[in-house]
């Protein structure tokens, strides 16, 4: 005589792995490697009758509200049951999404039983987003639970991220920001154009440490120090050829008629009569 067992959820297709059994006599040794051999479970479920996690035949199936009524037979024990599949109920989960200084609150549909991790990543509205806070009904943090079970969640955007800059000019510094994918790799030492002027990343911060020569991706960086460069030195005239053409130049003080400077050469000096 058949009996019902009510399921939530989806299908279940599972893969049993078993390993081939050793002869009387063999032995094992070290480094060897077991063959195994798959055998697919189609429809894997419990059985109620031989208590095994068995593939089953499906009989016959029929719509019952919002799922399916299948009457299905246990390939193990050729018992015959009635399986109620129904989707889980839904509910509206609220969400805090985060990008840079911005928060907007939303709701999104979640079935009752899914589970929500911390740095789940999840699309919405074209971006990612990674949990980065889970609250229980409580109001307590929680590092997983059930779409049912948390009363918000706050994620921040994935795809994009913001990195946090100081800007130092001579002896003013100032706080900036700018915007880049999460695995931009930025190497402390070296130039960069930011804001149309460009810039000696002198340091960055990590969080746990500074350092002056490494490089890190944008993900990992809490802030970065950003310098003007140096302006470069002026070439003085030594000797007194070159302060008198500097005068001609214009170069050292008042001329009223100065002349054309004279090109450099490769090395910065100015080139001479010949």
């Amino acid at each position: 005589m058949g009996s019902n067992q009510a399921v939530r959820g989806r299908d279940m297709d599972d893969e049993v792995d078993t390993l081939d059994v050793l002869d009387e006599g063999d032995v094992l040794d070290e480094g060897d490697v077991l063959e195994v051999e798959e055998e697919v479970l189609h429809n894997a479920m419990v059985c109620p009758s031989c208590d095994e996690f068995e593939g089953h035949d499906i009989l016959t199936s029929k719509p019952k509200g919002n799922g399916h009524d299948h009457r299905v037979r246990c390939q193990g024990c050729s018992h015959v049951y009635t399986v109620h599949l129904r989707p889980p109920k839904a509910v509206t989960v609220p969400f805090m999404l985060t990008d840079g200084p911005r928060s907007e609150m939303i709701s999104l549909e979640l079935d009752a039983d899914e589970i929500l991790d911390l740095d789940d990543v999840f699309e919405d509205g074209g971006m990612l987003w990674r949990v980065t806070h889970l609250e229980n009904p409580k109001g307590h943090s929680v590092s997983s639970g059930q779409a049912e079970n948390l009363r918000r969640v706050v994620a921040l955007r994935e795809d994009l991220i913001r990195v946090r800059l100081t800007l130092t000019i001579g002896d003013r510094s100032r706080p900036d920001h700018m915007v880049c994918a999460p695995d931009t790799a930025f190497k402390a030492g070296t130039t960069i154009d930011h804001g149309g002027r460009t810039w000696i990343l002198r340091a960055i911060h990590t969080g746990r440490a500074r350092t002056l020569k490494g490089t890190v991706q944008a993900n990992r960086i809490v802030r970065m120090y950003l310098h003007q460069p140096p302006a470069p030195e002026p070439i003085r005239p030594m000797s007194g050829r070159e302060r008198r053409q500097a005068w001609k130049e214009g170069r050292l003080g008042f001329n009223p008629n100065p002349i054309e400077p004279r090109p450099a050469d490769d090395h910065g000096r100015r080139r001479g009569r010949r």
